[in-house]
């Protein structure tokens, strides 16, 4: 997925609020922008962090700067942007390019399913079961080569796993992929100690049959992409 926008470096003054950061551009200019990240953000929102930030002139959006990328210790890129993940991987779906999921042909986002949830893509094939399939950004990772998820508690996506779980129940497939948004890591763990709760759920999801995707990404400063997969513990 290529950034329609040239992204421009600039240096983060803060993030607050959860959606905001205030930027500093390299010709002194302070701007405020959009941050596409509900999540701490641990280890990725430390001020004077070189970030990439994607301009806008759409006059309904408020704020002009969407922040999408930081660079973190020795130069790698972490995309922040949480919305990323889903449009990278529609594309790389339709495609037919993630081998576990190859043999569907039909792709449908945002699909209403259990109760009061929407399915980030349901995947259909004759003959097959319906593919029920939940994206997850992973951005932390407190060891080296390393990649965690949850970074903060997530009662929400502890109730995705529920659903999850359910559609196997039901007799389709239930597939929680998680995307890892750096390029550093090349083994995936739940982060139960930031939350035990998740950690459980996950559990009696891959009991019920809910199966675990993680795969990597190549991150530059003008594209996203969908690399390979990463080793699950």
């Amino acid at each position: 997925m290529r950034f329609p926008t040239p992204l421009l470096r600039a240096r983060l003054i803060r993030r607050y609020k959860r959606f905001l950061a205030d930027c500093e551009l390299p010709d002194g200019r302070e701007v405020t922008a959009h941050c596409a990240n509900p999540g701490s953000m641990m280890g990725l929102a430390e001020p004077g962090s070189i970030v990439w930030l994607e301009p806008n002139d759409d006059p309904k959006k408020k704020l002009k700067y969407g922040w999408r990328l930081v660079e973190v210790c020795g130069g790698t890129l972490v995309g922040v942007d949480t919305s990323v993940p889903n449009r990278a991987l529609k594309t790389a779906l339709e495609a037919r390019q993630i081998a576990p999921l190859a043999a569907y042909e039909t792709v449908r986002a945002e699909v209403k399913y259990a109760e009061k949830s929407r399915i980030d893509f349901l995947l259909s094939q004759p003959g097959l079961p319906d593919c029920y399939v939940e994206v997850k950004s992973v951005t932390l990772s407190r060891t080296a080569g390393l990649a965690e998820f949850p970074d903060s508690v997530t009662a929400r996506g502890a109730k995705h796993l529920g659903n999850l779980a359910q559609m196997c129940r039901a007799g389709h497939r239930a597939v929680l992929l998680y995307l890892v948004q750096r390029g550093d890591c090349d083994r995936f763990a739940i982060a139960r100690d930031i939350d035990p709760a998740y950690g459980a759920a996950w559990d009696e999801a891959a009991a019920a049959g809910v199966e675990r995707l993680v795969i990597s990404t190549s991150i530059t400063s003008e594209a996203v992409e969908i690399a390979q997969p990463i080793v699950a513990q």
